[in-house]
């Protein structure tokens, strides 16, 4: 005989008087463990499965696809029309013939160069959830109109806010509330051989279903300070391994974690292609930041700061001078009188060594960062002089201000 016993939800089944419960009992007890273990089974498939979708651990969902689902929906694709000044195709422009129509304002006007409207593209991304774009100022250059193509297949006409040329940076503006838009991160924290994703529009190809191209990669090296090319000014740049071709320029180069570090601007070909070959560069968020916060105060970036200092590049004859192994450093040509570079304590014939505790490669790398000073900035210098090595700092000051 069996008594059954309910404590708290759960049923037990003992035997009186040490009688063994008879096979229907057992039966029973059977089932009903079947039945719970079950349920709990089922449950816990259920909570695995949707903990398996979400978890970035998982084998196919990781940090670098969650960081493009959340980034993606800020990207645009630009398509620019800008009037650009042609020459003749017939050679009038020429000095020997512009000399027997120089007078002639129709032939002038017909032979002379040419203002044709031409087609270009580039990429971007939102920056605010109304409607402000990041993008290189080389893809809007001359622009006359300028449409943006969001991901959702729509087009909008975009306006130029401002844009700052030696930066290679401008500002557009979309009418929307409420839109997708980046986060931007921190470029001084980046970390070498960290993973980074570029988005962008390379060679069109937004425009075939209107979303990003997407190609990943590793933080290759950071502060590089390129060459000038004509007025812009490429300094402290951040090498990256991703895939970044014509049409990527403006597109984000995104960190592991979904936040913006910098900017796709140009590749290196080694003269050998057009293409991508192995080395993209990106301009620092933290410098694009500035820049965004200053086109937005005044649609111009007011390059005021004010060192008072003329430098030069080191030749063959200088470095024998100076007992250097190798043709670095910067010679200072000149110090402006009251400046505060003079305050400071430089004097010609300074040769300097390091800036802000980096070695300086040459001149032009060095004027390539001094160009980007604002006033108020403190920097630092090391030099030498007759032998001696002498550390100088000095505070940027704004032109006019004694």
């Amino acid at each position: 005989m069996f008594r059954r016993h309910c404590y708290a939800g759960k049923f037990h089944l003992r035997s009186c008087k040490g009688t063994a419960p008879s096979k229907f009992a057992q039966l029973v007890v059977g089932m009903t463990l079947l039945s719970v273990l079950g349920t709990w089974g089922a449950r816990g498939f259920a909570q695995d499965s949707s903990r398996a979708e979400n978890d970035p651990t998982s084998s196919r969902r990781n940090a670098i696809t969650t960081a493009v689902q959340e980034i993606s929906p800020a990207v645009v694709g630009i398509n620019v029309t800008a009037v650009q000044e042609q020459q003749s195709p017939l050679g009038f422009n020429d000095p020997f013939f512009r000399q027997f129509f120089k007078n002639d304002p129709f032939l002038n006007q017909l032979l002379g160069p040419q203002r044709v409207e031409v087609q270009s593209l580039g990429s971007g991304f939102i920056i605010s959830p109304n409607g402000y774009i990041v993008t290189n100022e080389h893809v809007v250059r001359g622009a006359t109109r300028i449409i943006v193509t969001m991901t959702d297949g729509s087009k909008r006409s975009a306006k130029m806010i401002g844009h700052d040329t030696q930066a290679d940076i401008a500002l557009l503006k979309i009418d929307g509330d409420k839109l997708p838009y980046c986060k931007l991160g921190d470029s001084d924290s980046i970390l070498v051989g960290e993973w980074v994703i570029a988005f962008g529009n390379p060679f069109g190809l937004f425009n075939i279903n209107d979303k990003p191209t997407v190609t990943v990669g590793v933080v290759s090296s950071v502060g590089m300070n390129l060459a000038k090319i004509g007025s812009r000014n490429y300094s402290s740049m951040i090498e990256t391994d991703a895939a970044i071709n014509p049409g990527n320029s403006g597109g984000p180069l995104v960190d592991a974690n979904g936040r913006v570090i910098g900017m796709n601007t140009m590749i290196y070909t080694g003269g050998v292609s057009n293409s991508y070959i192995g080395y993209g560069f990106a301009i620092p968020v933290n410098k694009i930041r500035r820049v965004v916060r200053e086109l937005r105060k005044c649609g111009k970036v007011v390059n005021d700061a004010w060192i008072g200092l003329e430098i030069q590049r080191i030749d063959q004859e200088l470095a024998k001078y100076f007992g250097l192994s190798e043709q670095s450093g910067a010679l200072v040509s000149n110090v402006e009188e009251g400046s505060p570079a003079a305050r400071s304590g430089f004097e010609p014939g300074d040769l300097i060594l390091k800036y802000q505790g980096m070695p300086v490669r040459n001149a032009a790398a060095l004027q390539s960062l001094l160009e980007n000073l604002r006033p108020g900035q403190k920097v630092n210098f090391e030099i030498l002089r007759k032998n001696k090595l002498i550390s100088i700092s000095l505070t940027v000051e704004k032109k006019g201000e004694e």
